[in-house]
């Protein structure tokens, strides 16, 4: 059945609310769609198709990939690419698509991630052929790469938006000091950086020592992911560890749990129960609290979760005592993948 957009998706009754991209002319939405997983062949594509429209009929205007998201690498891009011509070729317009690439991807030297301009142009004309559009809105540096000059991966950036292959560039996971650096680079290239994406939550608090004040002193927006710790932050994990979770399985970036983090989290579960609140709903207004997040990136493996996490936005702020309250338990957790080459 073809789909057509709800008519009220933009209403105030959405729930949906839009914030500026620093000092850009660009907004979006308070959270985000990212592909990052149950887009690839771990997730019926009748399930993908629904919670990409549900989202977009919900408000949510922008779509987070990188280059290799699945599983298998690319699936997720190839996925987004039929539904996107089946379902929203009459909304693009209205949609913001953004890929990445810093990671490997390919066979061979120049396909092992980084920042070459050899890979980082390349890794966009894959990215696009697999989506089939001619640009993406935000073409992002994954990750900061020390054995590439921080000039060519800028120039590589300059180059894919002069060339029209992107409308605004970005950058994920640098660390303050290299931030500045980039961002001064690409200014003066003429391209100046429009957005930087961290991983952050409550128990990840990095970007709050010096990242935060770099990108409101550039004119940048902040996009943040993981903000629910992997699931950490959910009801998954109030009674431990589930055998079935993601923290069970031998690849787990989770591993390792100890008891004095499962009893914050729930000291935080309490907190959002208090508030009528889901701990993960919580997790989300939490990292909106500060005007210079522009977004927080949410994934989803159903309909129904999705709108879990979107129902996020219908809660009262946060008290000053609620957020003083928060502050005990929301400390470094020791589970930033991402630790190491935020540090050059």
């Amino acid at each position: 059945m073809a789909y057509v957009a709800a008519q009220d998706r933009y209403d105030d009754g959405s729930g949906m609310h839009y914030r500026s991209t620093g000092r850009s002319g660009l907004k979006l939405p308070a959270l985000s769609l990212g592909l990052w997983q149950n887009f690839g062949t771990d997730r019926p594509e009748e399930t993908q198709r629904a919670i990409l429209r549900r989202a977009f009929d919900r408000g949510v205007t922008h779509f987070d990939l990188a280059n290799n998201y699945g599983p298998p690498y690319g699936r997720a891009e190839e996925n987004i690419g039929r539904y996107l011509a089946d379902d929203f070729a009459p909304y693009r317009d209205e949609l913001v698509i953004s890929t990445k690439a810093g990671y490997d991807m390919w066979p061979g030297p120049y396909g092992q991630g980084g920042g070459s301009r050899k890979y980082v142009l390349a890794s966009l004309d894959q990215s696009l052929a697999r989506m089939g559009l001619d640009y993406v809105d935000i073409f992002y540096s994954h990750r900061f790469d020390a054995e590439t000059p921080v000039e060519e991966t800028m120039a590589a950036l300059d180059t894919a938006v002069r060339s029209g292959r992107a409308l605004y560039a970005g950058i994920s996971s640098y660390s303050p000091a290299k931030t500045q650096e980039a961002a001064s680079i690409a200014r003066d290239l003429g391209t100046p950086l429009l957005i930087h994406q961290p991983s952050y939550s409550m128990l990840n608090r990095w970007i709050e020592g010096g990242l935060l004040d770099e990108l409101e002193q550039q004119g940048m927006g902040c996009i943040v992911f993981t903000a629910l710790a992997q699931g950490l932050l959910t009801d998954r994990y109030l009674d431990g560890v589930p055998s079935d979770s993601r923290a069970a399985r031998e690849d787990s970036t989770l591993t390792g749990l100890d008891d004095d983090v499962l009893d914050r989290v729930r000291a935080l579960d309490a907190i959002a129960e208090r508030r009528g609140q889901k701990l993960a709903q919580l997790a989300l207004q939490w990292v909106l609290r500060d005007a210079r997040v522009t977004s927080a990136v949410i994934g989803a493996s159903s309909v129904e979760q999705l709108d879990t996490n979107l129902d996020a936005l219908a809660a009262p702020p946060l008290t000053e005592d609620e957020l003083a309250e928060i502050d005990r338990y929301a400390v470094e957790s020791g589970i930033n993948l991402w630790a190491k080459q935020t540090e050059e």
